[in-house]
């Protein structure tokens, strides 16, 4: 499959999403809202992922891991991204949109990717451990009722990668 010059770009907007750990244009503000004085540090604990859903070339929103500062077990950044979209486009159903995120979706995110019908999927920073697509497994092998997603991994992979690995070798914040 060819890497094209906009998916790098996408994937570009989708890593500067993740560092710096707040929405980019047309954001909900529902975070915003959500956000005191004593839970703005939980942000900085965020494991550092954005992820970004576009639509004919244009961006429709953006989204960043929230586990930390939300309290919430689903508040990953493709989670984030497709439940903002599915609220600026007034369906759930995103189908021919494509979602850029900079690491390999977990299984969670992988189906919630399936059951939004997004088209496809384009990731930066491969993940050995829990990666859905292909790394630690491929949920999106097999027979399924629901239409795959299109799938292109390894999208400046060094970058998604070392911001990462700067992130864990400072030790998740307490």
């Amino acid at each position: 499959m060819e890497i094209l010059k906009t998916d790098q770009e996408w994937m570009l907007l989708a890593l500067k999403a993740a560092k710096e750990n707040q929405n980019i244009e047309q954001n909900l503000n529902i975070e915003q809202n959500q956000k005191t004085a004593d839970n703005s540090d939980k942000a900085a604990k965020d494991i550092p992922v954005g992820a970004v859903i576009v639509e004919n070339g244009k961006l429709i929103c953006a989204g960043q891991n929230r586990k930390e500062l939300l309290n919430d077990v689903t508040g990953h950044a493709e989670i984030v991204a497709l439940r903002q979209a599915a609220a600026i486009k007034g369906t759930w159903r995103l189908t021919g949109m494509t979602i850029y995120t900079t690491l390999e979706p977990c299984p969670m995110c992988a189906e919630a990717i399936i059951q939004s019908r997004i088209s496809k999927v384009v990731f930066g920073a491969y993940d050995p451990l829990s990666g859905a697509l292909g790394s630690a497994f491929n949920l999106y092998a097999g027979k399924r009722i629901y239409p795959i997603p299109e799938v292109l991994g390894g999208i400046l992979e060094a970058e998604c990668s070392d911001l990462l690995k700067q992130f864990f070798a400072k030790g998740r914040p307490n």
